[in-house]
């Protein structure tokens, strides 16, 4: 279904305005509760109150999980407690727990006390993990049946916790209390209902520790195409299930991240694009532009000490951007290439070093197709022996531009810090300076046969 957004908001003005709940009612019931939050952003305060108050439990949970945070709390605090007591009820343990992560210890307090003390107990222990783990990443929300169960009763099981728990893929098996097995859905659906689940689960576990870092997380999901991976401690006992949409956002994040840190704009994930402050979005992106502020002067300065060279050659002069641009490109290639794979997980630890090694052997035939190439058509268009000083130019620059590519983003992640923040600015700063110093030193070497 397709809709239009600016219509939207006007008709949910209107009908607030005239009290015609039933246009409300009429419209909602085209959108998806995500669609419903997107239209809140553009009301104001009273508004997104009124709808949120119209709406049903279900629809009203399900809009007010897929606002923004500050939205969130901001809005938590105008409903009368009922109707958040009713919200916070209906919201998944995670969900909740980073809502809560947010506040400051007083609204906290506060968004605890709306709830039972077994809950707010629970939220509490999820808090406990850091953001970024997969203790905090994981719901509480799962089923688990010791081993002796049969299928029937794992079914009536499912029956009576499926209304609460939405993101219900597995049935838990354990003994004892400890994780032994899982079985899907679709096997109970397929098995004998007097099956015994000892008989019929998967034992060849794939979990993971509370400590586990999201995107560890995320690649185990992907690699073993699981919907649920389950986090359980060092006795195995399962603490909770992170679910695959949980993981797509995962996947989103850390995306957005990496593009961020290598553009030289880390920390802008996490500011709106439209309505955050002016000086929030400069105090992300300004620092690295100073950087490559003073890393411009430093070229800068490399062609000032070789002026005379230039005055004295100025056809040098047209062929500074090409050398500086094809040695950015072999350096964007590899730290683009390098830092992908890290993420991905396609180049382990233990292969790093063995990537360099072949990654020089790639830039070394990229560096001789390219220097050949410019080489051959400046030795023509002009004379041979500028032809052989901007393909070695070209050949080195291309050569050392691929090595750095990826030599920054390796030492980066051998130091334990993202790789992503070794690319980009950092590494087209080092290329500018390496590749002028590179040119104009060659030029030099061969300045009595151009003159």
């Amino acid at each position: 279904m397709t809709w239009n957004q600016e219509n939207a908001v006007s008709q949910i003005k209107s009908a607030l305005s005239q009290g015609r709940p039933e246009l409300l009612d009429r419209l909602f019931a085209e959108l998806q509760p995500v669609d419903i939050a997107d239209l809140l952003t553009f009301l104001d305060r009273k508004e997104q109150k009124a709808v949120i108050m119209h709406l049903s439990n279900d629809d009203g949970v399900r809009v007010f999980e897929n606002l923004d945070s500050p939205l969130q709390q901001s809005l938590l605090s105008e409903l009368d407690s009922a109707k958040a007591t009713e919200i916070l009820e209906g919201m998944s343990s995670d969900d909740i727990a980073d809502f809560v992560g947010e506040l400051n210890p007083k609204d906290a307090q506060a968004v605890f006390n709306l709830m039972p003390h077994d809950e707010a107990t629970e939220i509490k222990e999820l808090l406990v993990y850091p953001e970024h783990s997969a203790g905090g990443l994981m719901t509480t929300e799962f089923l688990s049946l010791e081993q002796h169960h049969s299928v029937d009763d794992a079914i009536a099981a499912i029956r009576h916790v499926s209304e609460a728990n939405s993101s219900l893929y597995y049935v838990y098996v354990t003994a004892q209390e400890r994780l032994v097995g899982v079985v899907s859905l679709r096997q109970l659906i397929l098995t004998s209902s007097t099956s015994i689940l000892k008989d019929i689960m998967e034992d060849n576990l794939i979990t993971v520790a509370p400590e586990a870092d999201q995107e560890e997380v995320a690649k185990i999901v992907s690699k073993y195409d699981l919907l649920a991976v389950p986090v359980v401690d060092s006795c195995q006992h399962i603490l909770g299930i992170i679910t695959v949409d949980d993981i797509l956002d995962v996947v989103q994040e850390e995306a957005t991240e990496d593009i961020f840190r290598g553009g030289g704009a880390a920390g802008m994930e996490i500011l709106d694009p439209v309505r955050s402050p002016a000086l929030k979005k400069v105090a992300q992106r300004l620092p690295w532009l100073v950087i490559t502020l003073f890393a411009g002067l430093i070229s800068g300065s490399i062609v000032g000490a070789y002026a005379e060279a230039i005055q004295t050659v100025v056809i040098l002069a047209m062929f500074i951007p090409v050398i500086m641009d094809m040695g950015g490109n072999a350096a964007t290639q590899a730290s683009t290439v390098f830092v992908r794979g890290v993420a991905t997980g396609e180049i382990m630890p233990r292969e790093q070093w063995r990537y360099f090694s072949q990654e020089v052997r790639v830039g070394l035939i990229m560096a001789s197709v390219c220097g050949a190439t410019i080489g051959s058509v400046v030795a023509l268009w002009q004379q041979p022996v500028l032809g052989l000083v901007v393909g070695t130019a070209m050949f080195a620059t291309v050569m050392v531009g691929t090595v750095v590519g990826t030599a920054v983003p390796l030492i980066f992640t051998k130091l334990g810090i993202d790789p992503a923040y070794g690319s980009g600015p950092m590494v087209t700063s080092i290329k500018d300076a390496t590749g002028l110093l590179i040119f104009f030193s060659i030029a030099t070497l061969f300045m009595n046969y151009l003159k």
